[in-house]
Order: C-alpha cells, then structure tokens, then sequence
C-alpha cells in the first residue's frame, strides 16, 4: 500500500477497507465540496467469474468533489490501493492507439535529450512494458515500476526490468541509494491513481537527475466537463486534473511544468512536462494554457454545479433508446469491458436485460462477468459470430480505433452505439 504521511492520516476517516477523505489530499487544506455523487458501485476493474452473485460484490462509494482552495477535482474515498492494483487486468499493449503514442513520444524524447546507454528511464505504473520497450530496442537501460504481478512478468517478458512494487518517496531513496538516477521518469495515466500525491511527486524529485524531465500523462479536467466523460470516475481514478491544480502540487514537491500538449488519447490528456523548480525554463504554451483555464472557467464553482443532472439526462436517454431498440426486436451486445464501461453500466442500471455480452480484445478480460451487472465478457470475434444489430461502445475513447478493427461486424450490418457525450448510432 502508499504510504500515507501523518498528516493525511489524521484528514481520513476509516471505514472498513476505504478510507473517507476530509480534506483535500493535495493541499491538505481546503474542503472537498461534492458534486456528483454515482451512489455505491463495485471495482470498476474488478471483472469476476461467470456466475457471481451480483449482491456478493463490494461496492464502496463513489463521489466526486473539488477542493475548495486549490481546486483539484477529487474522489472523497479511498480503496485501500492494495485491492485495486496488485491483480490487474487493464494491459495497454492491447491499444494500438496507446502503444504508437508511447513510441513517437519515446522517439522523440532520445532524440531531443540525447539519451544513451548512460542515461536511465523510468516509468511508474509501467504496466505490461508497453512504453519502456521502445527505449530498451533503442539501447537506453530502463526501470518499471509496477506492482501487478501479472503484469510486472509480461514486462520482464519483452526485457523490461520492473520491480514489482508501489512507487513511493522511500523506494524513490533507496534507487539513489544505489546509483539509479533517472534521466527521465514516465507517469502515464498514474499519477491520478496515488492516494499519496505528494509522497510520489517527491518521490519522482528525488529520483530525478538534475538535469532529467519527468513526463505526466493524465486526462484533462476540460474534456470531463465539455464531454460529459463522468464514467471514467471510478475508484482508482482518485484525481482530475486542471494545469492549474497540477501544477501547484507539483511546485510543492520541488518540481515545475517546462510543457504541457493536448492529446486526443483517452477522451482528451494533457501530457505535462516538468524539472526541477531551479533548472525550469517555461515555453508559452504553459502560460497559455493556464490563462486558458482561468478563462473556461476550470477554476470556479459555477461551472461543476450543474454537473450532475447533465449526467441523469444522458442516461434517461441512453436508457430511453436502448429500451426503443430491444422493443423494436433488435438485439444488443457492448464492445469495451473498461473501466469506464462498468461505471456506466453501473450508473444507469445497464445490465443482462439489455445486452448480451460485452466484447474484449484483451485475453486478460474475457470469459469472465462485468462487475455488478452479470453480462459475461467474450473475445471480439464474437461480434461476427453472434452479430448482434448494435454493440453499445463502452470503451468510447477508442471509437476510431474499433469502427476500424470491427469492419467484418460493420460489413455484416452491426452499429455501434457511442454513449458520451450524447447517445449516438454509427456508422
């Protein structure tokens, strides 16, 4: 588990195996003022065996806050991370769109800095390698991070080194210790995922060259609003990041944004570059993009109130066309056992009465059972073979990438049905 510091521990009320949050695990100062609330839901990623009874599944609350002085966006819980992490099931070498992303990125990266077989790059939650493999082919040593087994082996597998573990400020020290220094260190899509904000920022400090970079990848706060991408709230996806909250945990930690890039990857991330506060040279696009914030009105109130019965009229009319297709004869299977797909199922009460089935490329996810709703979870090729009229597209964020790989089911007369921001029928 995270460690968590002494005083974030007198800020939580324990119940159980989650912990409540009081205050704000950034700043640890101000409120977390709720604004959508998505009642009790199991582990979104937490697929069980066919046949489990769906009332024999924990379910912890789900509620998202803001915290009233630093504005970071916020889960008011907390899973023990051990329940969440050591056993996973998500492996992104299975997204051909996340894999080609981390490559160009690392292309890039040893071109610009130089890097060779003296520098050192490490990723924190380096999942299945898909990210560090691209420097080791390049000869540039590398270090994961990671503390699912399962995936840790597949990593070790393609000759990326990880150790088997949660990143933290001591084990951050203890790689000093031994001379491990890295030139640069990787967060994609993590760093919203750490009880511990601090802990791992310093950790990522310490561990840092003076002269290295660390890169963040996370989803952007704009995008959760304008797209209504409230399912990816779930319960390892502990924070929702402006530039504007980010940035100020990571100057608390000794650290400073140098870039920031948009990127259409997961509904809309922002890929953050930082160094150390001393050596930072900002570009404009980072003073840019914070005057951005402030102008959208990331920063205020105002624009999260009404967040929540935008969310309750995207489901009335999810469930309203769904209702319409099954009376009209037609039949309905999922593509997408994400995340994000469990909340939205969860959320609106889309169970075995509406689909059939939900399609998975990753062998790691199939012939198993979405968590709280009993819909079993088949190999993609099912598609074809069953050809059910519409495929509701839980793994939306992918939508190009899957109208593409599924061309058989399209030909054959399937549709896909993409749910966020408004329900709509493709092609």
């Amino acid at each position: 588990m995270y460690n968590i510091s002494p005083l974030s521990q007198v800020r939580l009320l324990y119940v159980g195996s989650y912990a409540v949050q009081k205050v704000c695990r950034s700043c640890d100062i101000g409120s977390i003022e709720v604004f959508l609330n998505l009642g009790s839901q199991p582990l979104a990623n937490a697929l069980v065996p066919i046949g489990t009874d769906r009332l024999a599944e924990s379910r912890y609350p789900l509620e998202l806050g803001r915290c009233t002085d630093c504005g970071l966006v916020q889960l008011t819980t907390t899973v023990d991370p051990s329940e969440l992490f050591v056993d996973y099931n998500y492996a992104s070498s299975y997204s051909d769109v996340v894999v080609a992303s981390a490559q160009t990125l690392v292309d890039r990266l040893i071109d610009q800095r130089l890097l060779g077989g003296d520098a050192l790059a490490i990723e924190i939650a380096s999942n299945d390698g898909y990210l560090l493999r691209s420097y080791v082919e390049r000869g540039v040593p590398v270090l994961g991070v990671d503390p699912a087994r399962n995936l840790a082996d597949r990593a070790r597998q393609v000759g990326v080194e990880t150790l088997s573990e949660f990143f933290s400020l001591e084990l951050a020290e203890q790689l000093v210790a031994q001379g491990r220094q890295a030139s640069v260190v990787h967060a994609n899509n993590v760093i919203a995922h750490v009880p511990d904000l601090n802990g791992v920022l310093a950790g990522i400090a310490k561990v840092l060259r003076p002269d290295g970079i660390a890169v963040f990848e996370s989803p952007w706060i704009r995008w959760f609003i304008d797209n209504l991408e409230f399912d990816t709230t779930y319960h390892e996806h502990l924070f929702y990041y402006s530039l504007t909250s980010f940035r100020s945990a990571l100057l608390r930690n000794g650290l400073d944004v140098v870039d920031v890039e948009q990127l259409p990857i997961h509904g809309g991330t922002l890929r953050v570059m930082a160094t150390h506060t001393q050596s930072c040279v900002a570009t404009p696009t980072v003073a840019d993009t914070l005057a951005l914030e402030q102008q959208l009105g990331l920063n205020d109130h105002e624009l999260y109130a009404g967040y929540a019965a935008r969310v309750t009229q995207l489901g009335n009319q999810l469930i309203d066309l769904l209702k319409d297709l099954k009376a009209g004869g037609a039949s309905i299977a999922a593509y997408g056992a994400a995340a994000k797909g469990a909340v939205l199922l969860n959320t609106f009460g889309i169970d075995e009465l509406f689909i059939d089935f939900v399609a998975d490329r990753s062998p790691l996810k199939q012939g198993q059972q979405m968590p709280g709703v009993g819909v079993p979870t088949v190999a993609p090729d099912q598609l074809v073979v069953q050809q059910p009229d519409y495929a509701l597209l839980l793994a939306w964020n992918h939508a190009d990438e899957v109208v593409a790989q599924q061309r058989a089911y399209i030909e054959a007369g399937g549709r896909f049905i993409v749910p966020v921001p408004t329900p709509t029928i493709v092609p």
